[in-house]
């Protein structure tokens, strides 16, 4: 853990360290994602640190450049103020109530930040302006204390052995306050289709022949878009997206608001219906597909997938849900088809090439399928999860932070 920490702390003083011609709002928002626990571990508030940072920083910038409806009613500002002291006072007073262990390391970025406005009252009046933007956004999206938190409760005959290991989705991922949508079941998709129908013989037979560890029909391509994408890195498009000609610092800061607005509540959604509905892994059913009811699930009771599969409920897809929330944000920002093409890293192979794909839906179809080519989802999961996402992210769209007529 202490290395942990000493590496967080280096990436605070490189990230700053660097000259000053990066956009800002990207800058603190790569930040606060380094910061952020990795795989949803962390405190329950530390859930939303990365979504407060871009919240408070858009509500900071867009008092100064009036653009955008306010989502959380902050008041117009000084039009003067520096954008930079705002945006940095916002972020960095988000994140050192997210991590009070890093404040050391933040109070140095935040120095460093604020020493290159050069302006006095300028700096000093984007200050304020942080500082009440930061304020509005830690009391926005926490959890909310009139949802019942239900833990987890293992279900067996008495005296029977299961599984131990407790799932990784806890019960308050679906307790926060949804920043748009109405609740957490508002989402839920039409239940799994039945045992005994054509549908699931045939996505169980599709997962059976392609995920196995020793499928001998997938590809050497599906192998690695299996394992490519079992942790994408949208980083690389969101940079050049912000860096495009012409783009201002609220509309960059509004992006990034938005496009964690509907994770968040995508998410919430998704986490709702798998608790909901508790469907069984393909690992699990192939393994027992002699018991389904269905003629055509023939079962292999020595299958294992080509992934390890994830410790919660199968249906829907999570991948595919974060994917179809994230494409349909990105889409409506810079089009379907961007000129410099989608670009996705991988923090599962942290060392590989940026993947560039001509357009946001082929990347959502690929998360779509690699999740069948890694043996731990069906088709039928993939497109309910990318449903869930993609409506989330269309209320997020329509609802709030929209333009303001220009005068």
């Amino acid at each position: 853990m202490r290395n942990v920490i000493m590496g967080i702390t280096v990436a605070a003083a490189l990230v700053f360290a660097q000259p000053a011609a990066a956009d800002t709002v990207s800058d603190w928002w790569e930040f606060a994602n380094k910061l952020a626990p990795p795989g949803g571990s962390g405190t329950p508030d530390q859930m939303r640190s990365t979504s407060r940072v871009s919240l408070a920083m858009f509500e900071a910038l867009n008092a100064i450049d009036r653009r955008y409806e306010s989502y959380l009613n902050l008041p117009a500002g000084d039009p003067t103020a520096s954008q930079d002291a705002a945006a940095v006072t916002a972020a960095y007073l988000v994140l050192v109530q997210h991590y009070p262990a890093q404040k050391a390391a933040l109070d140095d970025s935040y120095a460093i930040a604020m020493q290159a406005v050069p302006d006095a009252a300028k700096r000093e009046a984007g200050r304020l302006i942080g500082e009440q933007a930061a304020a509005a956004a830690m009391a926005a999206g926490g959890i909310d204390p009139a949802i019942v938190q239900t833990p987890y409760r293992p279900v067996t005959r008495p005296g029977q052995w299961i599984a131990t290991s407790l799932p990784q989705i806890e019960p308050f991922m679906s307790a926060f306050k949804p920043w748009v949508i109405p609740s957490a079941e508002a989402l839920r998709p039409p239940p799994p289709p039945a045992l005994n129908s054509e549908r699931w013989a045939r996505d169980y037979d599709e997962v059976r022949r392609l995920g196995g560890r020793t499928s001998t029909e997938r590809t050497p391509t599906q192998t690695l878009a299996a394992r490519y994408r079992q942790a994408f890195d949208l980083t690389p498009s969101m940079r050049l997206a912000a860096d495009a000609p012409g783009r201002t610092p609220v509309q960059n800061a509004r992006m990034f608001a938005v496009y964690q607005m509907a994770f968040d509540d995508a998410v919430m959604a998704m986490s709702a219906a798998k608790a909901h509905y508790d469907f069984w892994r393909p690992i699990t059913a192939i393994r027992n597909g002699a018991d389904d009811g269905n003629d055509a699930t023939a079962p292999d009771v020595g299958w294992v997938p080509l992934l390890g599969t994830p410790n919660f409920a199968e249906y829907p897809c999570g991948h595919c849900t974060v994917a179809g929330a994230l494409g349909e944000v990105m889409e409506n920002e810079v089009g379907p088809r961007p000129a410099t093409g989608v670009r996705v890293a991988s923090q599962a192979i942290p060392n590989s090439a940026v993947q560039v794909l001509p357009s946001w839906d082929e990347w959502v179809q690929e998360v779509s399928d690699s999740r069948i080519y890694g043996g731990v989802h069906y088709r039928f999961s993939n497109e309910a999860g990318e449903e869930i996402g993609r409506r989330a992210a269309r209320m997020v769209l329509d609802q709030v932070m929209r333009p303001l007529p220009r005068r």
